[in-house]
């Protein structure tokens, strides 16, 4: 009897564990910057040419295809690993993406044995950046219906020649819940962060403007404005130009939450740069997406921010051991996958 009495109970903690894990369903999205994802064809209208056979990184098809690679595992292996407590076998639902070519490497990417199973669509438009690098998102149509796609060409006032990335935003249907997607990849610290912020609080206003115009329509919008800000969680930008703040008691009308500064109070990285580590890459989010105590869990809602840093990610050895684990290094093919650690939002819902 009482053999059977601790085997019914297993039992029955066990049915109660799957029963609890059954009643919520689970949204994971993302945003990734690539590195540098170039093809090896000359574009005249690119600046492409260091990514050329000819060029200073003898960039070849063998190369391109070992970053495809790269990149195809890394987006495969997000949100999946069994060892977290929310993961899930299918992946990112939505995938924003920067520093790609063009539309032809994002096919070329999608077609990966890694994630060719999930069907990505891509939604991209072609930047002006001096770089020739544009934004992008990916999404499973399994699960997000886009109904709608714009970019915005970002101007910076008294400097009428300057060109950066536009801004990607992408609304469809996630789960019977319309959301919105702004990726962005904003202006470089180049020349020094001083001298490039008004850069980014450019950048920041155009972003503001893009999601107060969505919560003009409507009020109760899910936004998620996710990419490579090129400033942390602290600075300007974010705090007094997108108004992200990183503690709800913090929060007053019209403010957005960023989830990510508290990891970076937690001094965790996204980017290493000369020994310094920050999160640059943020998923910040409208007042929609966080729990109401009132009616938890009744759509979907922010569980947990998280920063994708595996061990296959990171370089091993030397001083930059524990840093992203690069393509090229002081100009040397390192074989690695990017500058950048992935970030990603776990969203859950009743069901």
């Amino acid at each position: 009897m009482k053999k059977f009495s601790i085997l019914a109970a297993v039992m029955l903690f066990a049915i109660a564990s799957l029963s609890a894990q059954q009643q919520y369903k689970m949204a994971l999205v993302g945003f990734y910057n690539l590195e540098n994802l170039f093809d090896t064809i000359n574009d005249p209208n690119k600046n492409d040419e260091e990514y050329l056979p000819q060029g200073k990184n003898a960039w070849n098809t063998e190369k391109y295809t070992r970053k495809l690679h790269n990149m195809a595992y890394a987006i495969s292996t997000i949100g999946t690993d069994p060892k977290d407590t929310y993961h899930s076998n299918e992946g990112l639902m939505v995938l924003g993406l920067s520093e790609m070519e063009n539309r032809h490497v994002l096919e070329d990417l999608v077609k990966q044995p890694e994630i060719a199973d999930r069907n990505y669509q891509i939604v991209h438009y072609e930047s002006p950046d001096r770089r020739g690098v544009d934004v992008a998102l990916l999404y499973n149509p399994k699960f997000f219906k886009m109904t709608n796609s714009k970019s915005y060409r970002l101007d910076v006032p008294g400097q009428p020649n300057f060109i950066s990335r536009d801004q990607l935003v992408v609304t469809g249907i996630l789960d019977d819940e319309e959301f919105s997607f702004i990726v962005m990849h904003w202006p470089s610290r180049y020349g020094g962060e001083k001298k490039s912020l008004p850069g980014r609080l450019a950048a920041a206003n155009l972003c503001r403007h893009i999601a107060d115009s969505i919560l003009a329509e409507k009020p109760n919008a899910k936004i998620v404005m996710m990419g490579d800000y090129n400033d942390y969680p602290t600075n300007k930008s974010i705090i007094k130009g997108l108004r992200a703040k990183g503690r709800v008691e913090d929060m007053q009308d019209g403010d957005y939450f960023n989830p990510m500064w508290k990891m970076h109070q937690n001094g965790e990285g996204t980017n290493y740069y000369r020994d310094v580590k920050g999160v640059l890459d943020q998923c910040i989010i409208t007042p929609a997406l966080l729990k109401d105590e009132n009616n938890p869990f009744a759509t979907y809602q922010l569980r947990k921010p998280m920063v994708h840093s595996k061990e296959f990610l990171k370089q091993h050895d030397g001083r930059y051991a524990g840093y992203p684990w690069r393509t090229f290094a002081g100009g040397v093919w390192q074989g690695g996958y990017s500058d950048h650690f992935p970030v990603y939002l776990i969203l859950l819902k009743k069901m």
